[in-house]
Parts: C-alpha cells; structure tokens; sequence
C-alpha cells in the first residue's frame, strides 16, 4: 500500500448511486415566505431518512449520499437560501430553511429522520435541534444583528437522532482559529506585523513540506492576537448595523428618501488572510494523522493571501450571525447541550478542522445518554489518508448504517 499524501481532498467524486434509486426535486417554502430546494433519492425499503445540509455548500452530489443510499437510506440533500453565498448568510434563518425540509420529510412518511451534519452542517444541525427542543416562547426571535427571524412561530419538527462526520466548531469559532492576525491594515491585504507574521521564519515557520516549530509563547500570543482582530471587526459590523437602524427609525418618522438609503446601505466587510491555522503549518499542535497544510491546500502561506478562504466578503448583519465567534447562534460547543436525540460523532484521523480534543469535547457537551464516538482514518472531506486507503466517507457509512440499524428499526412506507 502506498501512503503517497493527497492534496486538500476537497473534490471528491463521488461513487455511483444505486441503480435501483429514484430522485426527485422539491420546491418548499420557508415559514417567513422564502424558497429553498431539496433533492430526495429514495431506494426500495427505506423507512430511514439521511437530511444532509450545510449553510454556505451545495450538499446535492455530496460524498456520502451513494454510501447511505448503499446501506439502505433515503437520502435528502437541501440548500439554504443563501447555498453559495457567504455575503448574506443569516443562521437564524437557515434554521428556517433547515425546518421546511423537516416538515416535508415529516408529511411524506418517513419512521425515521437522522440528521447528517458534515464539517458546518454540524453546528447548523446542533443549533436546528437545540431550538426545536426549546418552548416555542423561548426561541430566538431575531438575529444578533436585530433582524427578525419568526422561529417561536415555525413548526420544528425534532430529528430522531443525529450523526456528526468531522464537525467544526462552527463558522465563528473556525475563523478565529484561522485568522491572520498579523494583518494591520482591514484595507491592504499586504500589510502585516512581523511579530504575528504565522510565515515568517522568524517566528518559528519552515518552509514547506518541513513542519513548523512555534513556541508556545508565540502560539498564545497569536491566538490572543486573534481574539482581537475578530473583536475589531465585531466593532465595525455592530456600528454599521446601528448606523442602518437608526436611519430606518429616521425614515418611519420621516420618510425622507436619504434616511431610506442609508438604512441599506451598510456596506460589505472585506476580511482578508483566513488560511493562518497555525496547526496547518505546525503538525506538533493538536497532533492526529493530518498532513501538512490546510482545508484549502498544501501552502496555507499562499493560499492565505489569495482570494479564497472562510468569511471573506460579508454583510455586518451576517458577519455577526456567522462569522463573529462572538456574536453567532451556531457555535458547536453552545448547541450540542441543548440536543436531546441520540447522537454519533464520526471523527476523522487526519482531520484538519476538527481535531481531537474537539472531538472529545463535543461527544461530552451532548446530553442524551446514547452517544457514540468513534474515529475512522480519513480527511475532513471525507478523503482517503493516502492513496490506496479506503476512503474517509465509505468507513464512515459504514459507521452510520451499523449505528442506525441498532436503533431505528421499524418500518414504513414513505410515498411521494
């Protein structure tokens, strides 16, 4: 067996579906008036529903749908209003999104509904199921920007149980663990203080494929670094927002066309150099079976200064929602405590945003007395570890088929 290290894994084909599946295309509305789509793939003999979702990814050809269509699931894979779209995405409103696909799973006869949350998809799962647990009365009713968002109105109908394949703590908490701090200016993508510098030899980095060596003096006060640059950027988005509103209450006491224009115009946040994990360079930090760099590639000091990379272009009002972690709802850790269903967390070896201790720390917040934590080798994306490996997705469908098959074994017919 070769062990020749992949690239990111973050394209994967994936394995034919079952020729026995059928597929259809929903069209559902939301309960505040919204349009988000869904395919549903049923094989003959499901009484089990896989819902996969992400807030930001298209989740329609997703790696583990053929591996849970194999092992005898349905399988329905569902957008967000805002599915490739970072600039809007409100998670109190995908929550929304999240419940119109509960609902129709619900009215078309299916026992069974298991939540699948993937990388984001988790703590988008975790937050649908800690607010569909609480009282009607007690959910959120807006976002931390203050937009209005009818949850305590929705219907929210709870999973049965819930499934975690390599979780992130959520797109706050994940940013600020890859922000480049070092950046001085939030106007040049250049700018940099050396002393922060997470590229700079001075600073313990060895070029690549070489494993950095940071000190730990140098890790915490980076990461402290870190901390502030969010707060910073918290700073602005909290203005702008208040600026918009106090030009909207202008403009219901006036109706002066200037105040109608300055409600909308906020502006987008331009967040440059989110590949900076030190652990991406640093395989000392956090150890697992990882390879060298990060999500997006094998030279995070390249890729940080280029164009893609999490949260870079933002409304205020959803840079608070997603991207603040401390201001966003879908914070992995907050969540999983309010998650009253059974649960599986399938963590990944080579795992380059969910690392052990995370893992660990996730299985212990879930309160229900039936959870299980098991490790399989693979990639954040559901890759191989090396060339020749079985890949990450097919162990971990193997994973969720013997887990679901203990617990859900009765039978009904769904028809559509």
């Amino acid at each position: 067996m070769t062990t020749t290290p992949l690239g990111a894994g973050r394209y994967l084909t994936p394995a034919d579906l079952p020729e026995t599946t059928r597929t259809s295309a929903h069209e559902l509305t939301t309960q505040d008036g919204a349009t988000v789509n869904g395919l549903l793939r049923v094989v003959p003999g499901a009484t089990t529903v896989a819902f996969l979702m992400h807030p930001r990814q298209d989740f329609s050809h997703h790696v583990l749908v053929p591996e849970l269509l194999k092992h005898g699931f349905a399988v329905w894979t569902q957008g967000a209003r805002s599915m490739g779209n970072d600039l809007t995405l409100l998670h109190e409103q995908a929550v929304l999104d999240m419940a119109a696909g509960h609902v129709f799973l619900r009215r078309n006869g299916f026992e069974n509904v298991v939540a699948v949350g993937h990388s984001g998809g988790a703590a988008l799962a975790a937050l649908y199921l800690q607010q569909s647990a609480a009282t009607p009365a007690s959910r959120l009713d807006s976002t931390p920007g203050g937009k209005l968002v009818p949850l305590p109105e929705a219907e929210l109908p709870s999973a049965d149980g819930l499934i975690m394949m390599a979780p992130h703590p959520g797109q706050g908490a994940l940013l600020q663990r890859v922000i480049d701090p070092s950046v001085v200016d939030e106007t040049d993508p250049l700018s940099a203080d050396p002393a922060l510098d997470p590229y700079d030899p001075a600073n313990g980095f060895a070029a690549p494929p070489a494993s950095s060596s940071y000190s730990p003096e140098f890790v915490e006060r980076y990461r402290r670094a870190q901390r502030a640059r969010i707060e910073r950027i918290d700073e602005v988005a909290r203005e702008r927002v208040e600026t918009s509103q106090k030009a909207r209450k202008r403009y219901a006491a006036g109706k002066e066309a200037h105040d109608r224009r300055a409600a909308l115009a906020t502006g987008v946040i331009t967040v440059h150099r989110t590949d900076a994990d030190l652990r991406a360079a640093d395989l000392s930090l956090d150890p697992n079976d990882r390879p060298y760099g990060s999500l997006f590639g094998r030279r995070p000091d390249l890729t940080n200064y280029g164009i893609i990379g999490f949260g870079r272009l933002t409304t205020p009002e959803a840079w608070l929602s997603t991207w603040s972690a401390n201001s966003t709802r879908a914070d992995l850790a907050a969540c999983a405590p309010g998650v009253t269903v059974p649960a599986l967390l399938i963590e990944l070896t080579g795992d380059q945003a969910c690392f052990p201790a995370d893992a660990k720390r996730f299985a212990e917040l879930l309160p229900h007395p039936d959870v299980t934590h098991v490790r399989v080798p693979g990639r954040h994306f559901g890759a191989p570890l090396h060339h020749g490996m079985t890949s990450g997705a097919v162990l971990a469908g193997e994973e969720m088929a013997r887990w679901t098959a203990e617990r859900f074994t009765s039978v009904a017919s769904a028809s559509f």
